[in-house]
Parts: C-alpha cells; structure tokens; sequence
C-alpha cells in the first residue's frame, strides 16, 4: 500500500503510520503534507481513495472532512470534485434505497460545511428536500402512508446529521435550522407511533405498550436531539477537529451542492384493506428496516453516565465498524475498542452487539459473525468485556420467558458456540435452581438446550464434567447419543425381524444394487409380514449401517434411496418413515433433524409430510419442553425456502444469458444478410452475395447462434416450470403448516378478548413484565454476577405459569417466529390464506400472532 494511502487509511489510529502518537492534529497535518506532494500526479485516486474511506469508516468522517477543507484551501478544483461526486453518490443512492450510504453520506455532508467546504444553505436544502418528501408520504390526501418507514428514515437521516454540525448550523443559519426543527416537530404529530410488537425482542402486548407510553425510536431520536440543543450542542463523543484549523478553514471558498431530489412514492393501493396496505409496509419495512432495537438489559448506572445523544452516536459508530469490516472480524474487534470517544462505553458495546444479534425480523449478518466478534472482543479486552459478556447473559436469562421465541433459539445457538470457545466454563451452580422449576418453565428449558447444543459442539463426557460444580444439572444433560438399533445384537436373535436385518446388511454389504434389494423386499418381506415391518426392517438396517459418520449415511441414502422411496409412496408411508428415523436416532436430536433434512433433499420424504409428523400428538405435547420437533420444522421450510432462492438465482443468470444468446443471433443474423446482399465481383461479373467461403462461415455462425439461443431459452422455460412448482408446493406447506397450527391451537386456546390479550395465557405474570424501554431492575456487579439474590438461592420454583398456558405461549411465540421469517414468501399467498385458514372463527390469539409476524394491521387500514 502506497504511505498516502496507509495516511488516509490509519489516520486517527494510534499506529506506525504516524509514529504511535495520538495527537489528532498532527495527524491531520500529517496527511495533509503527503496528500499535497501527491495529489498532482494521483489526484483522481486520492479522490476515489477519500470519499471510499469517508463511506467505509464513518466514524473517521471528521477527519476526512477537515482534510477536504485543508485541501481546498490549496486546491479549489479538488474540493469541488469531492462535493459534486459526493452529491452524485447521495442522488445515486436516494434512488436505489442504499440506507447505509444515504445515512453516512449526509453525516459527511455536513462534516464538510463544518469544514467551509459547502455552504449551510447547501445542507439545509438537502435537509428540506428530505423533509418535504417524507411529510408528503405520510399526509392521508396526497400520499401513501403505507411507506411510512421511507419517510421516517428520511427524517433519521436529517436528525442523525445534526451531532456533526449542528452548533455550526445554528450559528450561521439559525432562521432556517429552526424551520427544519419546526417542521420535523411537526411531521412527529402527523406520523403513526410504531410499536412493531412484531419485531420486539421481547413479549408485550401492544395494548400494554401503549397503556406505557413507550417512545418508538424515531422518537426517543427526536428528544436526545432537543436536549443536544438545549446543551448548546455540546457533544462530547464527536470530535470536532475543524477547530483548531478553524482560522485557516474560514478562508476558504465554498462550493455548493446541488440539488437532490428524492424517488417518487410508490402509488398507494387503489383499493385501502388490510391486504393492500399490510403488503405495501411490509414491502416499505424491508427496505428501509430500523437499524436497531434497544434491549436495555443493563442497570442504568452503567451508562448514565452518558449524555443521551452519546449514546445515540456510540451506537451508530458500533454499527458502522460492524457493517463495514463484517468480512474482518479481528479489525472489527480493534476499532470498535478503538473509538474516539472520552469515556468507556463496555456496556453500551456489549448491548449494541447483542441487540444485532437478537435483531428481528433478520440481524444483517450472520450469527456466527456476532460470535467471532464477541470473542475477539474478550480477547482484546481480558480484564473487563468478558464479565460484561456473562452480566448480558446473566440479565437476558432472568427475561428469557418474555424472550422471542427466535430470539430465545439464537441466544441458545450463540451462547452455547460462546462457551464452546473458552472450555465451556460457566458458573452453573448460579442456575442450579432451575431443577425446582416445572419441566416446561423456560428458564429450566434454556439450560437444557443449551447443554444439548454443547453436547453437538463437543462430547457428553466433556460437558458433565464442565458442570462439575453443579452435578446435579447432569438431570437436564441429552442421553449419550447413540443409535437405538432395534435389531442390534443385544436384542431379540430369535425374532423373524432380526433374521431380515441380518439378510439386508449382508445384501448392502456385499454391493448389491438397490433393483436387487427392491426385488428382495417384494419377495421375501411384503407377502409375509407385510409393507410396516418392511419398511421398519429397511430403514432401521440402512440407517444402522449408515451410523458410523455423515459420509457413511449419505452414500446409503445415494445407493439405496430408490429402496426407501418405493416403500414410501404416500404420505402416510413417509410420515411412517420420519417415526422410525426418530426412533432410530431418539438419542441424538441431531442426527434426527439431520437424517430428516438430507431425506428431505434427495425427496424421499415431502415437506408436507414432515410438517404431517411435527404435528404428530408425540411431538407437539413437547411443544414447550424441547427444540427437537421445531428444529426439524424449521430445517424443512428453510430447505423449501432455499430451493426458490436458488431457483431464482438461476433463472436470474438464465435470464441475461437468453437477452446475450439472442443478441448475439441478432448480430450474426445482421452479418448473414448483409452479405448475402452485398454484390460483389466474380470472374469480372457482378454477383450478389460474398464469397461462398465467407458465406458458409457466416451461415454456420449464425445456426450455431440461433441453436445457443433456442436451447438458452428451452433451459430457462425449464427452470421456470421448476419455480412455478416450487412456488405452489411452498403455497401448500404454508397452508398446511397454518392449519396444523390453528387445529392444535384450537383445542388448547383459552377463549380471548376481541382484541387477542395474552394475559389470560400469562396470569399475573403481566405484572412482573420488566419495560424493554426501561433498564432491567437486576442489578450486576463489576464482575458480571447477579444481585438478585432469590434465584441464585432456588426461591425461584414459584414459576406461576402452568403446563397448558405456557404451551400456548410458546407455539404462539413460534407462530409469530414462523410468520415473520418467511413473511415475503407468505404476502403472495395471503388471500389463499385468509380464505382457507385465516377465517373470522379463529381465536383472536393465533390470528394476533400471525398478523403480528407479518406486521399486517390487524382492524382493517
């Protein structure tokens, strides 16, 4: 790397580049010395170089910004290129819907006005634009108030903006800033609040949410904001490096942004119904989502400390260095322990990551991305994050029964992998008091899952001594995994059944071929003892062989799979089939969802199926006390969901191939005839057409042109009959799955208010619910531990939900999971739904939960 461009990368790190030092003024005049020498000869890449720094590590954006105002005091031309490239990529991403890019681009905006480099009538314009556009979209005459979550990411933006420049804006166009203000103020009153209790980390009903008053974040936004004014802008977490340039920088000339204009809205449904404008939020929710979610899992005094605007902006740095370095987790760890900041923020830190870890409906990256941070974090900070980890953990544990069913899954997974990373040590005596508690009472249940998930990522051996100092947990460890082989060697020689099993292994032993084996089963086993002990005796043996490691299991599945599936023909045999999979493996919850899933893949057993025995009386009485029957549901929709994706993904590529294919007929077509139209000379006379060499050639080339398009073409309908198949199976699972829910729900259901209140499911535990807006009452201490002393004494078994109720919360909770995991996949099928499942004679909770999910207004518009 070139040293201007280590300069501008590293600048306002502590470093070789600059000597170790942190003197953020020399850093910049540091810099700016090179980026003079340089900018002659590389101009056009110091450009480009800077504004993809200023995009990709915002939280530099005042450095940045001071040196474009140092530049431009010794190079007008390149200042205004910044700004006119910069107005360029804020309109460019105005019309594709780039969040990220519209958000950052406006902080660095008004980082150069701070700089002299744009003049504050310049940003007030871009403020109005965004203003005026997001009022229009809300207003019930002239707008679409179904795109809400567009206007209220317009008006993020221009708050957001404000920590960066505000004091500079107040003091040179005070007049208009105060119209801005007025106007935002004015846009909160016209706005719908949005509680969103469909995307909430935690269980509320929206009715005590609003009984509560709870600030949405837009909100809470706009109240850090005025208290930022009313502290004359002070903020103590933007470093504000143009000031001690400032008598240079006011010399220097401005250049002014041009206009932008915001996309058009889209037009609003022409028919107003739940239907319309419930598919038009959701659309609008996925494009322009809220960044975060606050937990609040901490005691206060961790961070009252803090002013309530740098809160907001620790937030946004955390987020940044978590979007823009999630491909290098190790440079993530450090400039997120890097920041320039003047207070310790472990906490904040700690929340903020947990929060993009629990984030609904999806967190932007993968959760194993949230661990491996997590992990570096306590690597680089070994004194104090690692006993913020366990406080974190510690405090979602005593709220885990208001917990999201998703969210509750996902902190299993992370904490479980977590563990698995410092040799699974955890003080377990802390939750020992769970054995007092019900089987199904969610606490009990988390200790149980992930011990279960511990035992996947090591050995059973390992994780009972890992809870040596609580032995008495080893009650809620799995059964040491191992194939329950119904005609293993210990069992009944005598039995026909085990003669057979015998039979077939020696037949798969010695290679024979699956026609073969077919012909075998028909002769020998049907006539006699019928097609259930066949199809016992095969799976059993098969997966029996195949039970040594995954490899050993697929190729089974590959060279006998025609066996299994000439057993399985209907539904019926293969629900059959899926009970002695579990049968099989009633030890290992894993290889069950994995022998299910790999089945699934080469389609000897169907999604409907599988959704058929999930449903089973077996399986859903353990609704509430095991993941095992919803992993496998959740396996079998993702597989479906992922066959589309895929689908999809080739006919996109399929698409472009067929406009290439046909151009490139067109132009070899175009060649053919213009030569054969062409007169030239032959033997002195005039003859039409080229020569017959030539000729040939182009007439070979364009045949092999139109047999490439043609068979482009015949592959992309092929495809497309795929998808269409695909799209009505996954029409099929998503009403057959509603209708299993509805049938079990409905016999178990308490009968609801109108409205769908949970309380009646909840008992008096509403009056415990701890406010998500509000810090937690548990208090932590400097090392993590709890100070809610009746837990950790066992006082805790007076868990007042009972069997049935908690039954009903969790399959609900799932409900709501299920429908807003998949809800783009489930809007195209909605009046299918509405019309064979979601009818008027439902309980008004299971309706609540999926409307929830899919953040469909329930009353209408």
């Amino acid at each position: 790397m070139s040293s201007w461009r280590a300069l501008l990368l590293r600048i306002g790190d502590k470093g070789p580049e600059y000597g170790g030092t942190t003197d953020f003024k020399e850093h910049i005049e540091t810099c700016f010395g090179l980026l003079m020498r340089e900018i002659e000869h590389a101009d056009d890449e110091i450009l480009d170089f800077l504004l993809q720094c200023a995009e990709q590590l915002p939280h530099k954006v005042p450095f940045y910004g001071t040196l474009v105002g140092l530049i431009n005091l010794e190079n007008e031309e390149f200042a205004k290129k910044v700004v006119e490239t910069t107005q360029a990529n804020l309109q460019d991403a105005l019309n594709t819907g780039d969040c990220d890019r519209i958000r950052i681009l406006m902080r660095f905006l008004t980082v150069l006005m701070c700089s002299k480099v744009v003049p504050p009538s310049s940003v007030m314009v871009v403020f109005e634009t965004l203003l005026s556009s997001a009022a229009t979209t809300v207003d019930d005459e002239t707008g679409n108030p179904s795109w809400q979550a567009r206007a209220d990411f317009y008006i993020r933006c221009i708050l957001s903006s404000l920590p960066w420049g505000g004091a500079e804006l107040v003091e040179q166009v005070p007049d208009e800033i105060e119209r801005v203000m007025v106007g935002i103020e004015a846009y909160l009153s016209i706005r719908k609040r949005t509680y969103d209790i469909g995307v909430s980390v935690f269980e509320f009903d929206d009715e005590s949410v609003k009984a509560r008053n709870e600030k949405d974040f837009l909100e809470d936004l706009w109240d850090r904001i005025k208290v930022l004014s009313n502290n004359g802008w002070k903020v103590d977490s933007v470093p504000r490096l143009h000031l001690p340039f400032e008598a240079q920088l006011v010399v220097g000339k401005s250049h002014d942004f041009a206009p932008i204009s915001c996309p058009e809205q889209p037009e609003p449904p022409s028919t107003l119904s739940g239907i319309t404008c419930g598919k038009q939020m959701h659309e609008a929710a996925l494009k322009y989502p809220q960044r975060l979610h606050r937990l609040n899992i901490f005691p206060a005094n961790k961070i009252e400390d803090l002013q309530p605007i740098d809160r907001f902006i620790v937030e946004e740095y955390l987020l940044d260095v978590l979007l823009f370095f999630n491909g290098c987790r190790k440079e993530c760890a450090l400039y997120m322990v890097g920041l320039h900041v003047p207070f310790r923020y472990e906490y904040l830190m700690a929340e903020t990551i947990f929060s993009q870890l629990l984030l609904l409906p999806e967190p932007p990256f993968k959760p194993m991305y949230y661990t491996l941070v997590i992990i570096d974090l306590c690597k680089a900070l070994p004194g104090a994050f690692p006993a913020v980890v366990a406080g974190a953990v510690r405090a979602l544990f005593e709220r885990i029964a208001d917990l999201d069913m998703e969210c509750r899954m996902r902190l299993i997974l992370w904490f479980s992998h977590h563990l698995s990373n410092f040799q699974f040590v955890w003080p377990w005596e802390e939750w020992i008091h769970v054995l007092d508690l019900p089987k199904w009472a969610p606490q009990r249940v988390f200790v149980q899952e992930v011990l279960e998930r511990e035992v996947r990522l090591s050995y059973w051996d390992q994780i009972k001594q890992s809870i040596e100092n609580a032995p008495e947990l080893e009650e809620l460890l799995p059964a040491k995994a191992g194939p329950n082989f119904k005609y293993s060697a210990e069992g009944d020689k005598e039995g026909p059944e085990h003669a057979l099993s015998l039979e077939l292994s020696r037949l798969v032993k010695g290679r024979s071929v699956a026609r073969e084996v077919i012909s075998w089963i028909e002769e020998t086993i049907i006539p006699v003892h019928g097609p259930q002990v066949a199809l016992e005796v095969v799976i059993h043996t098969l997966l029996d062989i195949g039970s040594k490691s995954f490899t050993h299991l697929i190729t089974v599945l590959e060279r006998y799979g025609q066996v299994i599936a000439k057993l399985c023909l209907d539904q019926d045999k293969q629900v059959m089939l899926i009970d002695e999979v579990s049968s099989y493996w009633k030890n290992s919850a894993q290889m069950t969802a994995v022998t299910i899933d790999r089945m699934m893949g080469y389609r000897l057993i169907s999604n409907l199926a599988i959704v058929r025995w999930v449903f089973s009386p077996a399986n859903f009485d353990q609704f509430h006390m095991s993941d095992r029957p919803w992993e496998i549901l959740r396996n079998t929709i993702n597989k479906t969901y992922n066959r589309i994706c895929d689908l999809r993904r080739e006919i996109s590529t399929l698409s472009k191939s067929v406009s290439k294919a046909a151009e490139a007929a067109s132009q070899a077509k175009a060649e053919l005839e213009a030569a054969e139209t062409k007169i030239t000379l032959r033997d002195g006379e005039p003859v039409q057409g080229e020569g017959p060499v030539r000729m040939k050639r182009l007439t070979s080339i364009a045949e092999k042109a139109n047999e490439e398009l043609v068979s482009a073409r015949d592959t992309l309908e092929a495809k497309e009959a795929l998808l269409a198949r695909a799209l009505e199976e996954n029409e099929a699972l998503f009403i057959s799955l509603y209708k299993r829910f509805s049938d079990v729900l409905a016999e178990r259901l308490p009968v609801a208010s109108p409205d769908g209140t949970i309380r009646t499911l909840r008992g008096q535990t509403d009056n415990m619910v701890v406010d998500s807006e509000e810090p937690s009452e548990m208090e932590v201490d400097e090392n993590g531990k709890s100070r809610k002393s009746d837990h950790l004494n066992g006082v805790s078994n007076g868990y007042n939900i009972g069997e049935k109720e908690q039954w009903c919360l969790t399959t609900l909770g799932y409900v709501k999971a299920f429908s807003r995991q998949y809800a783009a996949e489930i809007w195209p099928h909605i009046e299918k739904l509405d019309a064979e499942v979601f009818t008027v004679d439902i309980s008004p909770l299971f309706r609540k939960a999926i409307y929830s999910g899919l953040r469909r207004p329930i009353n209408g518009v």
